[in-house]
């Protein structure tokens, strides 16, 4: 028996894992070997790619692209049309795919349109303002913003 929610035009790999109480929304695609946690919520046109792995109680928001490279730690924010990249030097055509995996830690939230290059870590608890383009690790309890994103300002841990 199914204990979490897909709508009806979402599409989910019968290889992915979903916990329990999470919920997937409208047009959303969830690829096989991707696990989603407890308590989730995806919106809609969200592509979760294969291998990619999302903690419990995350907030995933309309729009958000996550590929495969990409490890979500628990109660993480992460904002409408968001992009996450795995590979540095894209070519169309050259096979020379090099996926370089990204962390975003516990508790971290990122805002509307940023874009998240590969090979960063997001630390736990920072927050990175909407528009932003991550190009390096962000230090835990931080505020980064801007483009490339830099440090606004260290956060208190009730922030």
């Amino acid at each position: 028996m199914k204990n979490f929610f897909v709508h009806e035009t979402a599409e989910v790999s019968p290889d992915a894992s979903i916990g329990e109480k999470t919920k997937i929304w409208n047009w959303s695609k969830v690829r096989e070997g991707a696990v989603i946690g407890k308590n989730c919520n995806v919106g809609q046109c969200v592509y979760i790619d294969k291998g990619v792995v999302i903690g419990n109680d995350c907030k995933i928001q309309n729009g958000v692209q996550l590929y495969l490279g990409l490890k979500i730690g628990k109660e993480v924010f992460i904002g409408p049309n968001t992009t996450f990249t795995n590979d540095k030097y894209p070519r169309a055509t050259s096979g020379l795919w090099t996926v370089v995996d990204t962390l975003i830690e516990d508790g971290a939230s990122i805002g509307a349109g940023c874009v998240i290059i590969c090979g960063v870590t997001i630390g736990k608890r920072a927050l990175i303002g909407a528009g932003s383009t991550v190009t390096k690790n962000v230090p835990p309890n931080t505020l980064v913003q801007g483009n490339p994103a830099k440090i606004v300002r260290s956060l208190k841990s009730e922030e």
